[in-house]
């Protein structure tokens, strides 16, 4: 069994699914006001070398995005922690951007499409700390590389510190207070057994309550021994979640060839990477790559054009030019649609929000 594994989880490929529909909102009788209410998908794309170095300096126009072959027409586009621009002035069926509206499945919060552009900036990274009796021998350096962490992160707006061994804590809620999260970090106790995927569900779930680039970052020392839910379903909500997954762990786990093979193949479903450190200097190395992936991502956002799959949607981002053709694209490879909840009064449909 891996003795140690530094999971991290950081979800910088946001998804804010609004769906298609329209509403009848009369402004006097016999004049109905017809609100437009709109998806917008969001993706955050690392484009690399052959040696791993990050490209750029890209515009709009060197990327094509596709979603089940569909082409789509980019909305917003922004690069490294800079406010993403709006590209479009029209929603779908016509309307304009400012007088489009979208509504937050989870919140219920409605705003014109408009104000949209500011939902896809900053980040919200939540920190997941294994607790677990895994833990025991390495639980200080762990605390001060993830303390080390989280003073870095200059472009993040928000985040948070969760600790879990067989069950979930919430040390520090998402904030700006960055004392308050240290003060978190600090706080965590060892516990026992490892519920490694029921704990990162449920912080996903969590994540996908916010809009913006959703960062989920898993510090783990051994493999899941506790959990019911398999890894698969976690995968597979954070890619429809827009939450990307970012992976740490030790040299000994990277001993244990289940877990090895579930923590590459849900980092590159979801657009994030798998590390595998041997000592804890390797561990803050692995820590500064990822804060320095935040740094570089393409923010790229898109209305989804109109597409009678209800059930996975596969998403191609491909570079134009030959000329950058020979650079490595990584980001999630698609999204499920999943039923949302509504207000009252609202007309049932299906989003990309989390179900209960």
């Amino acid at each position: 069994m891996a003795k140690r594994a530094c999971v991290v989880i950081v979800g910088f490929s946001l998804v804010l699914f609004f769906s298609f529909r329209t509403r009848a909102v009369p402004q006097e009788p016999g004049a109905p006001h017809i609100h437009v209410v709109v998806d917008m998908v969001q993706l955050n794309v690392a484009v690399t070398d052959n040696q791993g170095n990050y490209i750029t300096g890209l515009h709009p126009q060197d990327f094509a995005i596709a979603e089940d072959g569909i082409v789509q027409k980019l909305a917003t586009f922004g690069e490294g922690n800079e406010p993403a621009r709006r590209l479009l002035e029209n929603a779908p069926g016509g309307q304009s951007l400012g007088q489009a509206v979208s509504q937050d499945p989870d919140t219920g919060q409605r705003v014109t499409a408009g104000d949209l552009s500011s939902l896809v900036a900053g980040a919200n990274v939540f920190v997941l700390f294994d607790t677990s009796n895994y833990m025991y021998r390495g639980f200080v350096f762990a605390q001060d590389a993830i303390a080390d962490f989280v003073r870095s992160l200059e472009g993040a707006d928000k985040v948070a510190v969760y600790s879990y061994s067989r069950d979930l804590s919430r040390a520090a809620r998402l904030t700006a207070d960055r004392t308050q999260v240290l003060r978190g970090v600090r706080n965590t106790v060892a516990g026992d057994d490892a519920a490694l995927y029921n704990c990162l569900l449920l912080t996903v779930k969590d994540a996908a309550q916010y809009p913006g680039r959703k960062v989920v970052v898993v510090f783990s020392n051994g493999p899941d021994n506790a959990s019911m839910v398999p890894p698969e379903d976690v995968a597979e909500l954070a890619q429809s979640t827009g939450t990307a997954i970012y992976m740490i762990s030790t040299r000994q786990a990277q001993l244990e060839p289940i877990s090895t093979a579930v923590f590459e193949r849900m980092t590159a479903a979801t657009g994030g990477k798998a590390y595998f450190a041997k000592t804890w200097r390797d561990e803050k190395r692995a820590f500064a790559s990822i804060r320095d992936d935040l740094a570089h991502l393409y923010s790229l956002s898109y209305y989804p054009q109109a597409n009678n799959n209800t059930g996975w949607r596969s998403i191609s981002v491909k570079l134009m030019s030959e000329k950058l053709k020979k650079y490595h694209v990584r980001t999630r490879d698609g999204y499920r649609l999943q039923p949302s909840r509504f207000s009252a009064g609202s007309v049932p449909s299906v989003s990309g929000s989390v179900p209960e």
